[in-house]
């Protein structure tokens, strides 16, 4: 009997108990769909993640500093350590061709003419390399120590009357205190532009270290001339209604340097020369060694306790990744479990059907057939059922993925090579099923078989 011969007794026998058939298969179909789905999934809200960093963000390595044994995100267990003169001794160095800090700040609301938003952590502290000129729908980037500000659409569409480039807004800050912006670019999307704030949109005015920031780390020093007069007071040039010129405007003087210089960031972006892998790493290292010397800030204020992190988008995301292969993992076990019901489903119904077919194995071997010949006959109707299973499965499982995908609006990416793996586990899990009744089935007298009613 030729393999042509026993696949289409195979067929014959399982179209003959179709319903049976499709239930054997049952527990294969779900295992199959549920890992197709889930790696599915995974590798969509991958390729969506990546697909947010551009070329040039791949070039930024982000940093902070925290207890060494501290786990989590970014800025997980930051401390503020880097100064201004940590940063600006950074970009001379000639590995590193940016380097600026990063801070946020919280806010209470954003005030558009007459319109009142309130918004928490709305407000994010950088330097200009920190909004790329790619991502600009309107205008342009923020200039350091001017009080400019980009924003992205879901502040400038918050309003009644749109805000655009050249408009004012203005912040209210935790504590009430007030400050004024010009806007002079709109972002293209409200997604985050770094790991530090995250990829999901959210309200964000982005503005200048300098002067926002460093007003801010003054205002928390005690002592005349810091930049703190108190709640209600404006530090937008001008104090009160009377619009009195404040030497807090942080544009220019010596109150101003000594407020960048009493600044310390809660985190920062080296930015390497490009994207390629060399140039990051030596950027890393040059920025590393130069931060845990005790010539830096840095080093004197971390001491032994706290150590510096730096990492790129990728690598921060790769922390991403190790939870959806921990969470693939789990789905997998399941899977497993679902696989050995299915296989003992196949197995159950491959023995009832050597019972039933007991007379026709009889007549088999009457008319010269081998057990060996009977032995590939049911074991290649084993096989069908978990490969039939397997495919259903699949279409299944990338049917879920699909529709999973288009619910959280990702893009969709289908795991071909587990589409391939999975076909070759159904066939596998139906030929291990089918062993046993298949060596039952040869192993049949066929004197005893003829005889069986």
């Amino acid at each position: 009997m030729n393999p042509l011969e026993s696949l289409r007794l195979a067929w014959r026998s399982i179209r003959g108990h179709k319903l049976r058939s499709a239930l054997t298969t049952l527990g294969i179909v779900i295992g199959i769909a549920a890992v197709i789905a889930f790696v599915t999934l995974g590798a969509s809200l991958q390729a969506g993640v990546i697909g947010d960093i551009s070329p040039d963000d791949q070039r930024n390595i982000y940093g902070w500093a925290a207890e060494p044994d501290t786990e989590g995100g970014p800025l997980a267990g930051a401390q503020p350590v880097f100064s201004q003169d940590d940063l600006d001794t950074l970009e001379e160095r000639d590995d590193i061709a940016a380097a600026y800090g990063y801070m946020p700040l919280s806010t209470q609301a954003i005030v558009s003419g007459d319109e009142i938003s309130p918004q928490s952590d709305a407000l994010v502290a950088a330097g200009p390399p920190y909004i790329r000129e790619d991502t600009l729908d309107e205008g342009r980037q923020f200039e350091m120590g001017e009080r400019e500000a980009v924003i992205n659409p879901a502040v400038a569409n918050q309003f009644e009357e749109n805000v655009s480039a050249g408009d004012n807004l203005t912040i209210v800050l935790q504590g009430g205190r007030r400050t004024e912006v010009t806007v002079v670019g709109i972002t293209d999307s409200s997604e985050g532009l770094s790991p530090f704030e995250g990829f999901e949109p959210s309200p964000r005015v982005y503005v200048p270290t300098d002067p926002f920031y460093t007003e801010q780390a003054a205002g928390m020093i005690p002592g005349p001339g810091n930049g703190s007069d108190g709640e209600g007071s404006r530090d937008d040039g001008s104090r009160g209604q009377g619009g009195t010129e404040s030497e807090s405007n942080g544009s220019s003087g010596a109150g101003s340097q000594n407020q960048v210089d009493d600044a310390l960031f809660l985190a920062i972006v080296v930015e390497a020369e490009s994207a390629d892998e060399e140039d990051i790493d030596r950027a890393r290292e040059t920025a590393i060694d130069y931060l845990e010397s005790d010539e830096s800030d840095a080093g004197q204020l971390m001491g032994d306790d706290l150590t510096v992190r730096l990492q790129t988008s990728t690598e921060l995301l790769q922390q991403l990744q190790d939870v959806l292969d921990l969470l693939r993992n789990f789905i997998v076990g399941i899977a497993a479990i679902s696989l050995v019901v299915g296989s003992i489903g196949i197995a159950n119904i491959m023995l009832v059907s050597v019972t039933e077919r007991t007379r026709e194995i009889g007549i088999m071997k009457a008319v010269g057939a081998q057990n060996r010949e009977v032995l590939g006959l049911f074991l290649t109707e084993a096989a069908v059922l978990g490969v039939i299973g397997s495919i259903l499965g699949t279409g299944l499982g990338l049917a879920a993925g699909y529709i999973g995908a288009q619910y959280i609006d990702l893009p969709l990416v289908y795991p071909y090579e587990y589409v391939a793996l999975a076909i070759a586990v159904g066939f596998l899990v139906g030929v291990v099923s089918g062993l046993y009744p298949a060596w039952r089935a040869a192993r049949t007298d066929p004197i005893d078989a003829l005889r069986y009613e």
